[in-house]
């Protein structure tokens, strides 16, 4: 069974909760897991940086005793990496380029019986829909998981967007009306996490 860790981002701005997620992304994996972190949601310049602070601050949080090592996910090697890793940890960014990349691949397959920890834009892409704080409306994720999704909600994200202010009332008035109504639906705040196995 894959074990799914939806993160809402903004863990900067919540660190107790990014530790309990880190707890829980290494729970029943033993003293020496491999963790794998993905960045396609971000541009190809920024992977290396990106990775050696991601990596730094998720070592602060590891629980005593467990020491992690890590490895960058490159597309052509992505599947492989996956296997070879205990858990994914794929990070936030741009909703649609995330997509692409990720329609190249067998997913959930891929990473089946594994732990998968998303955040923002890459917890939208494995929900069936979803709303954006960047484009403000509702969307189609890949449909992983039977769900629908509002990261970042009730935050000041994007308040010094030109377009002012968002609406997070409307924003989940908009997405309880889209797509299959019948599907449960998580508004999390900055932080906050979501554990679906499936």
């Amino acid at each position: 069974m894959t074990k799914y860790i939806l993160n809402s981002g903004g863990s900067r701005n919540n660190p107790t909760k990014a530790k309990e997620s880190i707890e829980e992304t290494l729970k029943d994996l033993g003293q020496n897991p491999k963790v794998l972190f993905c960045f396609f949601a971000q541009k190809r310049e920024d992977w290396e940086t990106k990775y050696k602070e991601k990596m730094e601050g998720f070592k602060k949080m590891v629980p005593s005793g467990t020491e992690v090592s890590f490895d960058l996910a490159f597309p052509d090697t992505f599947a492989e990496q996956i296997k070879n890793s205990d858990a994914v940890v794929i990070f936030g960014g741009d909703d649609f380029l995330l997509q692409c990349w990720f329609k190249q691949f067998d997913i959930p397959k891929i990473w089946k019986d594994k732990v998968v920890v998303t955040s923002s834009a890459s917890s939208n892409a494995l929900a069936k829909h979803f709303w954006t704080c960047d484009w403000r409306q509702s969307m189609d994720g890949l449909g992983i998981l039977p769900i629908k999704f509002i990261s970042h909600y009730k935050s000041d994200f994007g308040v010094d967007d030109p377009r002012g202010p968002i609406d997070w009332d409307e924003a989940q008035q908009e997405l309880e009306n889209y797509g299959d109504k019948d599907l449960s639906m998580y508004t999390l705040e900055e932080g906050e996490f979501v554990i679906i196995e499936k």
